[in-house]
């Protein structure tokens, strides 16, 4: 008689969801310093919604860093906010100190998926003398 199991057709039980694995590949490569709301993270991948993504840090982000995928309103994670500031302090996160409580300044801090371009005069600078 065949077992009902937790196993599903995209791999062994313990595993992750393919969804998850896209969410926390991104949540990695977003640069020290940066965030993306949760929104921004399913436009990004192009799939989900704030809500799935949301579900999938709660479940599965407490490996990557996730003070990095914030609300839409850039507050810090409830009940995580001391451990969120201290990150948001050693990675040089711009905040909106005078909020009450403090948030994170999407104007600044928001990351859009590309990577850093070098500045537009790298590598065009006259040699220099020696």
């Amino acid at each position: 008689m065949p077992q009902v199991t937790d196993a599903t057709d995209d791999g062994p039980p313990d595993a992750l969801p393919p969804f998850a694995e896209l969410v926390l590949d991104l949540t990695e490569r977003i640069p020290p310093g940066r965030v993306m709301t949760y929104g921004d993270v399913a436009e990004y991948l192009g799939q989900g919604g704030p809500r799935q993504v949301g579900r999938v840090m709660a479940l599965y982000g407490g490996s990557v860093p996730w003070w990095r995928v914030i609300r839409a309103d850039g507050r810090f994670l409830p009940g995580h906010e001391r451990r969120a500031l201290a990150h948001y302090g050693e990675e040089g996160t711009p905040l909106r100190e005078l909020a009450d409580p403090p948030r994170v300044d999407l104007k600044r801090a928001r990351w859009d998926g590309e990577p850093p371009q070098p500045p537009e005069d790298a590598g065009n600078a006259p040699p220099g003398r020696d």
